[in-house]
Formats: structure tokens, sequence, C-alpha cells
């Protein structure tokens, strides 16, 4: 029991960190001579960034993806605490609900922050027209934290506290 509780952990821990770079990393959409993420646009032939303004097209579905990321954040450290202090609190033989539920609202924020992301990417930065941009590896790392973050939710839902 003690090693299923190691790997869950360990998994949490992959997924906070996974959310972490994510969010703050600027690779999300990647072309020859720039690199954007949710926060900012970086020209790598000048190497001067600029931060996503009010005045960008779409601007509040970049307002929508950056709150659901850092929600999606939060809840998945929230989860972890959570987690740690059911472990202590519940009785035996008792699930790990909150804690599920918690991690599922995670899964929920990363994958509308991702699918908007998805849908809505050319339309954010029409200045930026390079067809072979492609998505960068901090978008991809936010597909994989919703697969880990959904696996971590039902693995709490049906882990039972036992001896």
């Amino acid at each position: 029991m003690l090693a299923i509780l190691a790997f869950i952990v360990i998994f949490h821990i992959s997924s906070i960190t996974l959310l972490f770079i994510a969010t703050i990393d600027n690779a999300w959409w990647v072309g020859t001579n720039f690199t954007v993420d949710i926060w900012k646009t970086c020209l790598n032939s000048t190497d001067a960034c600029k931060e996503i303004g009010s005045n960008t097209p779409y601007f509040q579905a970049i307002q929508t993806i950056q709150a659901t990321m850092i929600l999606a954040t939060i809840l998945c450290c929230f989860g972890l605490l959570c987690f740690a202090l059911q472990l202590f609190r519940l009785k035996q033989g008792e699930r790990f609900v909150l804690t599920g539920i918690i991690q599922m609202l995670s899964c929920l924020c990363v994958m509308i922050a991702a699918a908007i992301y998805t849908s809505l990417h050319e339309k954010f930065h029409p200045d930026l027209n390079d067809k072979s941009a492609t998505y960068g590896y901090s978008f991809i790392l936010a597909w994989i934290a919703f697969v880990f973050t959904f696996i971590n939710s039902i693995m709490y839902l049906i882990l039972r506290k036992r001896k």
C-alpha cells in the first residue's frame, strides 16, 4: 500500500510540474522567427518580447486560457494538500473523493484552456504568418497534463484507505 501511495504522490507532483511548465514557459506556438505563449510573443531575430495586450484579437479568449491554466495549477496543488490531509484524517476504508473531485476540476480547466487555444491560436496573432509554425512543447505539455490529471483523479476516486 505504501508503494501505491508513493506512486500516486509522484504522479501528482509530476502533474503539478507539467502544469507549471505549460503555464509559464514560452512555447505554445513556435515559428522560425518567433515563439508565442499565453502571456507574450517573442521575436527571435531581435530577442524582444511583447506582452499580449488588450489590443490583441480575441484578447478575452487569451485571458480565459490564462485564467483556466492558473486555476488548474492552483487546484492541482490544492489537491495534493487535500490528499495529504485526507490521508491522515480519513477512516480506514473510505475513498479520497474530495481529492478526486479537485483533480477532476483541474483536469477540466486544462482541457478548456488547451481546447480554446487549439481552436483559436491562429487568430490570436494574425501578424505572425509563418506557414511552418507548429505547436510548441508547452502546448503539448498542457495536453499531457490534462491526461495526467484525469488519470490521477480516477486513481483518487478508486483508491481506498487500507491498512
